[in-house]
């Protein structure tokens, strides 16, 4: 599947911004970063009635938190369809999106350095 065109639950392919209702941001100001943690959260009531693209995705981080990154790469979705989707599960409190653990020193020009001079051995 290319990144122009998404299959639904009944089958033909419609393009991505039908599957975000013609949203090209999420509705909110909620910051997705390619590296966010996704975790499922067991919802408060019954759980709402989810299309097919939104449950799929749901279905994706049900097992254990993931990155955005490989969500959007296992749903075969641009990114931009994945965040827009991930914030509608967000608001519907199905999911907990976590912002990417940052490690102190990991800008370290020397440690950077090493890591290059590292890759390049292999």
């Amino acid at each position: 599947m290319s990144d122009h065109w998404y299959e639904d639950e009944t089958g033909p392919l419609v393009r991505p911004y039908t599957v975000t209702r013609g949203r090209t941001r999420p509705a909110s100001e909620h910051t997705i970063d390619l590296m966010s943690q996704v975790t499922a959260i067991d919802p408060v009531g019954p759980e709402p009635r989810l299309d097919h693209a939104r449950s799929s995705l749901l279905d994706l981080v049900r097992r254990e938190p993931r990155p955005v990154a490989e969500i959007a790469a296992d749903a075969d979705l641009p990114l931009t369809v994945v965040r827009v989707l991930l914030v509608d599960l967000v608001e519907a409190g199905l999911v907990r999106v976590s912002q990417p653990v940052t490690h102190e020193g990991m800008n370290d020009p020397e440690l950077l350095r090493e890591i290059v001079e590292r890759l390049r051995e292999l």
